[in-house]
């Protein structure tokens, strides 16, 4: 049986605030309660849901006008994120954060980034609550987004002094050869995926600013054997391709006032046959140390294209057809 429910607003601001525009934030709630959204006058009317899609329409208004009255703009994305938190893909724990509790605002950047999965809510909370944390999963879920968007935070927030790119220098299946210049430049191709990302966040006259006064540091996994990182955050990315000891190495640098962030996607090791990811080991050995965080981004928390998805569960499918042919 469909239901429907209607919604007064009492002013024309309010209404174009919680529409958004060209109604960009009803065409999302459209996708994903699988209703029709019109407006007439200051009135808001959802048609076609059952009885479970009125009471998450009603909670995400009740969302939406808050945020209007409380000098907000929700965008597009925003609502996304109440949609992730209202009805999520797969079942969730208990300590998964909502969305718009994890917003992050980057001083100088374009615009606040909002998580669009209690998933992704629990890894940006994670994040900020422990000195340590981990980002685990399949490709286009924002384990790497997120934790530079996080960083950016923090750097340009004045709250860290740093902010150290890492990542362990493996190629993915061919070989690149010897590469000319200086460390920087024989590094930045494989790190080129988080500048990508630091470009998408804040203009990129603030990331020169922050390589001149050198708050951005790039470099190897190797080089960072013997020190000890204080009053910064570190993002060690692409940390499947780490081996055991390398992974500990990085663990034990971290110091004073400072925090690291490790992504990884488990299914796209590159490492030689017959050597352990030092991701792996790590997930089986410090599950249950305190102050240690680990979130674990899946399928349904792709965000980067819907056809990523798509791509992740038709290799996944293949996978195990093959497994039950073996």
């Amino acid at each position: 049986m469909e239901d429907s429910i209607t919604i007064v607003l009492d002013s024309r601001d309010l209404l174009s605030g919680v529409c958004g525009a060209n109604d960009g934030n009803l065409r999302v709630m459209e996708g994903s309660l699988g209703g029709r959204i019109a407006t007439r006058g200051n009135e808001i009317r959802l048609d076609g849901v059952d009885e479970a899609g009125v009471r998450r329409f009603k909670k995400m208004m009740d969302n939406l006008i808050t945020a209007v009255r409380e000098g907000d703009n929700p965008s597009p994305e925003y609502v996304q994120a109440l949609t992730g938190s209202f009805v999520p893909p797969e079942p969730v724990p208990e300590e998964a954060g909502r969305p718009q509790d994890a917003v992050i605002q980057i001083p100088h950047g374009f615009n606040r980034v909002f998580p669009r999965s209690r998933n992704q809510a629990a890894y940006v909370l994670g994040m900020r609550a422990c000195d340590i944390s981990f980002g685990v999963g399949p490709a286009g879920t924002g384990k790497t987004y997120l934790a530079i968007a996080e960083a950016l935070r923090l750097v340009l927030s004045k709250k860290m002094r740093k902010l150290v790119l890492t990542r362990p220098v493996v190629e993915a299946g061919e070989s690149l050869g010897f590469l000319p210049g200086d460390l920087a430049q024989k590094i930045n191709p494989y790190l080129r995926p988080l500048y990508d990302a630091m470009e998408s966040l804040v203009p990129y006259e603030v990331i020169r600013r922050l390589e001149e006064t050198r708050a951005i540091e790039i470099a190897p996994l190797a080089y960072m054997r013997g020190r000890s990182l204080n009053d910064c955050i570190v993002i060690l990315d692409e940390a499947q391709n780490t081996t055991k000891e390398q992974m500990k190495m990085f663990l034990t640098r971290i110091g004073e006032n400072a925090r690291a962030v490790i992504t990884g996607d488990t299914t796209q090791i590159d490492l030689p046959k017959r050597v352990d990811s030092g991701l792996l080991h790590a997930v089986s050995v410090l599950s249950g140390v305190e102050g240690i965080h680990f979130a674990f981004l899946h399928t349904a928390d792709v965000v980067r294209n819907p056809l990523i998805k798509k791509i992740i569960e038709a290799y996944e499918a293949n996978n195990n057809v093959s497994e039950k042919r073996s």
